[in-house]
């Protein structure tokens, strides 16, 4: 199911996300500071365009870095994205077979806000943590 779910997603709305993270990414990458920014930009890509069997974990060891790296996230680059996803979102659940689809975009809006000191892991190895 997961399969078919994340073939759906990726013609439907995932490879147009993922360009919106990979241009992010090649933006924060042309300037040096901005390169950790550009980095959890390519990783969300790949968890934009296959999200279902995956999720979003907090990675253990991140500190203050991360929350003040997420603060100038979200003020030049996140908010843009988490509208993305709010508003494919809500396209999506206009019809009954994308209601999955919408739903996995508002799972993507925490991360688009604040990428920095999470990490994307399988929802088996997720399970299997707790």
């Amino acid at each position: 199911m997961r399969t078919i779910l994340n073939l759906i997603w990726l013609v439907l709305a995932g490879f147009w996300l993922a360009i919106g993270y990979v241009v992010a990414g090649l933006i924060c990458c042309i300037l040096i500071i901005t390169i950790p920014f550009g980095i959890a930009s390519f990783r969300i890509a790949g968890f934009a365009l296959w999200p279902f069997g995956r999720t979003m974990v907090d990675r253990p060891g991140a500190g203050a870095g991360s929350v003040l790296g997420n603060v100038i996230w979200v003020i030049f680059a996140g908010w843009w994205l988490a509208l993305g996803h709010l508003v494919t979102g809500i396209a999506l659940c206009v019809s009954i077979i994308g209601i999955p689809l919408g739903l996995a975009n508002f799972k993507l809006i925490p991360i688009s806000l604040l990428p920095l000191g999470k990490e994307i892991v399988s929802t088996d190895e997720a399970f299997g943590a707790r």
